[in-house]
């Protein structure tokens, strides 16, 4: 019986054991998360997102001027860091290894991976420009197209 006692007293102790590491390997793993977000500026892009979704909803709806702090905090609740932040972090850590976020970090943190943080915006904005232009320049082949297969 003693033994009994035991072997069960070893089981729970190893169960506990394990479950202190297990818990402590996710919360290394949210903290290196957590780093990623801070070296991106997660929560600073999340919220001038919210502030963009906002006016425009604003520009598309003036009647919606009325009700802007209800408006804003609606959003906030639902799409602001306050409410992403924690699904982010389980979709982040299960496409994501430890390991890899240490070298993702790693990265952000260096000089390079920082000057893509600053840079990245603004190269996303001249692209997307050059697209648009690039669009605006070339309709013409997209009308001629639509005319040809309209008289055929």
């Amino acid at each position: 019986m003693k033994t009994s006692i035991k072997n069960s007293l070893t089981a729970i102790t190893l169960t506990l054991l394990w479950s202190g590491a297990m818990a402590g390997e996710a919360g290394s793993h949210r903290q290196a998360v957590e780093k990623l977000f801070e070296l991106t500026r997660m929560q600073e892009k999340i919220d001038a997102s919210v502030n963009n979704v906002v006016a425009l909803q604003l520009n598309q709806d003036p009647a919606m001027r009325e009700h802007e702090t209800l408006l804003r905090d609606y959003m906030e609740r639902q799409i602001g860091w306050n409410g992403l932040k924690d699904p982010l972090v389980e979709m982040y850590m299960q496409a994501f290894t430890k390991q890899e976020l240490d070298e993702i970090n790693a990265f952000y943190g260096s000089p390079t991976g920082r000057k893509m943080v600053e840079q990245l915006p603004q190269l996303i904005k001249r692209r997307d420009q050059f697209a648009m232009q690039r669009m605006q320049d070339n309709i013409g082949e997209l009308r001629e197209a639509i005319e040809a297969k309209s008289t055929q």
